[in-house]
């Protein structure tokens, strides 16, 4: 069951769309009856996205956008975030935490794509077939087999072993390789793969990596001058994860010094905001260098799977409270009732908000026919259904509650 209508009226949400998000999201939005939507084709700077965001309730972004403490602070009336990629690095969530902006991702949408594409450049790279094609474009017919290998048989090592990784893996062992993977954590394998526990081990015995990471403390620079000696002469190494977790700096001299015989790097450090923007980067022009603007999920099929994720959990927690899946406002789904009105309290986690919330509702007689509590570290989020008659009266009483930060009445 689902309410015919929210609080207040969806043609009146405003929308805010950055970076090309998939028209797939822009059509299950105007399906569900939002069509205040304002697109934008590119990343917006911090100055632009504080003039726009103000009014805003919804913002959708892809990577390049960053959304800063300070953004969020001008944000007067933002309820969600949704970042139509995997990763949520660009947000600054520990803000979006305590102004109780719930923060959505996909972060499964686009494997396939990125898998499919890890797998061809281990086939391009370990034929070298970039150096023959722009020699062929050159005019130069590079016909030889030295240098050129199968992938059957070679060990392929996995760093990151969560959705990609394990799909690359699969991949990867129906073409024969040998695959190994390092995790922080225990996972179990796909297949026939194999947990390394110490990463140099890994690295010692793999003729592939490839790198499946988030970018954190434990991430940045781990692929350096030091890890890069660990790795057998002639490895390839791929980087379709985040742009500060491999030294390019170190993996020049290492492809220079023949240490890495061919790499593919999609993610950088710095990337340019938009399209046409100039590109520079130390490893152009090395030999089996294959460079790509970060694209490793960028197909028209995860970008619409992604369209379709993000909109959904940015719906239903519109229109139902529902936050499952959120990185900032604490998971929580409670079904509808009928004959109820829902109304939504977002608070600093401190003791004995429920009670005081529970305490004050029955005061005035209200009866509470659905509620549920949860919290992290900074926020406590509450779903009450109440007799529809007395919400109004809910819905002032819980503005005023201690420690509130945000309170919402949905349907």
């Amino acid at each position: 069951m689902k309410p015919k209508q929210t609080s207040y009226p969806r043609g009146k949400i405003k929308i805010l769309l950055l970076e090309n998000i998939s028209d797939s999201a822009v059509e299950e939005l105007k399906q569900g009856g939002y069509v205040e939507i304002k697109r934008f084709s590119g990343a917006l700077s911090e100055a632009d996205l504080i003039k726009e965001i103000k009014g805003v309730h919804i913002l959708g972004i892809r990577s390049k956008t960053q959304i800063t403490e300070k953004v969020i602070e001008m944000a007067d009336k933002l309820l969600a975030i949704g970042a139509f990629c995997i990763g949520i690095n660009q947000v600054d969530l520990k803000a979006a935490t305590k102004k109780g902006i719930a923060v959505f991702n996909a972060p499964y949408s686009n494997t396939r794509s990125v898998a499919e594409l890890i797998i061809g450049l281990c086939v391009m790279l370990i034929r070298k077939i970039t150096d023959k094609n722009i020699a062929a474009h050159k005019g130069v017919w590079l016909k030889e087999a030295t240098g050129s290998f199968e992938l059957r048989d070679k060990t392929l090592g996995i760093v990151g072993y969560g959705n990609i990784g394990s799909q690359v893996s699969v991949m990867a062992e129906a073409l024969g390789m040998n695959v190994v993977y390092y995790d922080v954590l225990t996972k179990l394998p796909h297949g026939n793969a194999k947990q390394i526990r110490n990463l140099k081990d890994l690295l010692k015995q793999s003729n592939i990596v490839t790198l499946h990471v988030p970018s954190d403390a434990t991430t940045r620079n781990m692929i350096n001058g030091k890890t890069l000696s660990a790795m057998q002469k002639g490895t390839i190494l791929l980087n379709y994860s985040r742009g500060d977790v491999v030294d390019l700096d170190a993996l020049k001299i290492a492809i220079e010094n023949g240490t890495i015989s061919g790499a593919a790097i999609d993610v950088f450090p710095e990337e340019p905001e938009k399209n046409g923007d100039k590109f520079a980067c130390d490893l152009q022009n090395l030999p089996n260098v294959i460079l790509t603007p970060h694209i490793g999920g960028s197909t028209e099929e995860a970008q619409a799977n992604i369209g379709l994720d993000v909109t959904a959990k940015l719906i239903n927690y519109t229109e139902l409270g529902t936050s499952n899946g959120s990185h900032t406002v604490p998971a929580v789904n409670l079904p509808p009732q009928a004959a109820a009105h829902r109304v939504l309290h977002i608070h600093q986690n401190i003791p004995g908000v429920l009670g005081e919330i529970n305490s004050k509702l029955s005061e005035k007689g209200i009866n509470i026919l659905g509620q549920y509590l949860k919290t992290n570290e900074e926020i406590g989020y509450v779903i009450l259904d109440v007799d529809t008659e007395l919400s109004r009266k809910a819905f002032d009483i819980l503005k005023e509650v201690k420690g509130t930060i945000k309170t919402r009445m949905v349907y």
